[in-house]
């Protein structure tokens, strides 16, 4: 079996990098308004999100009409500049290779053949083999979807941002087939993960992708986000550990 690349582990613990470091506390709900403050989420890492949150400029989205996929360039492309690019592997395999418990790849060094996922957003373990008819149980999820990246400024972006953006692995992660069509292009006030330990860490990796990329949010998206950042599993850490 492959060795996990040093890049690959890396970026894991970038998007693992919003965990919970400490217990929560009950918070106070803040006054309500256009662009009122989201509540300030518990611990140092819980405030930094909020903080990133806050400076997020807030409109209302814009229409979806001159949205199509190639705006962002050939799907899983190799060609951005961000962590993953230029390793001469589709950046779905990469973020196979690098969710995936004992993941295995052929001999071309990039084709993930199979894997165990603990999928952060249902709890579940799911075996992925490559196949046909089995591929689809183990898809790559854009965090902040590129469609909801359309309508939050990404068509004001240069064609190299958005190609960075769709491969950028802060902004990706494997996950339940069905889960994932079910989001679509979602924000966070009409879709979450349905597990609710997983609702922290979604948030701020939406939160951080968003300024990352000088993105806004809607003014529900933004409530929605600042309640999720409320949130902390019982432990005060995401019971997926930095997977």
């Amino acid at each position: 079996m492959a060795h996990r690349p040093r890049r690959l582990v890396a970026a894991g613990l970038v998007l693992a990098g919003a965990l919970v470091s400490a217990a929560c506390s009950p918070l106070a709900v803040s006054t309500t308004g256009d662009a009122a403050p989201a509540p300030a989420a518990a611990g140092p890492a819980g405030q930094a999100a909020t903080a990133q949150l806050n400076a997020l400029p807030v409109q209302a989205h814009s229409s979806l009409s001159a949205y199509s996929r190639a705006e962002f360039g050939p799907a899983w492309s190799d060609e951005g500049t961000v962590e993953l690019a230029h390793n001469h592997c589709p950046t779905r395999d990469d973020i196979l290779f690098r969710d995936l418990s004992d993941a295995i790849r052929e001999k071309d060094g990039c084709t993930v053949v199979s894997g165990v996922l603990h999928d952060r957003y249902t709890g579940k373990s799911i075996s992925f083999h490559r196949g046909r008819s089995t591929s689809l149980a183990v898809q790559i999820d854009h965090i902040v979807p590129l469609g909801l990246a359309w309508q939050s400024g990404a068509r004001n972006l240069t064609a190299s941002q958005r190609l960075n953006l769709a491969n950028d692995p802060e902004n990706l992660i494997a996950t339940d087939g069905p889960t994932n069509a079910a989001k679509g292009a979602k924000d966070a006030s009409q879709w979450l993960p349905p597990r609710n330990n997983a609702r922290y860490w979604y948030a701020s990796a939406q939160v951080r992708v968003k300024a990352k990329y000088r993105l806004s949010v809607s003014r529900a998206e933004k409530q929605a986000l600042g309640q999720a950042l409320e949130s902390c599993p019982a432990s005060g850490t995401d019971a997926k550990g930095t997977r």
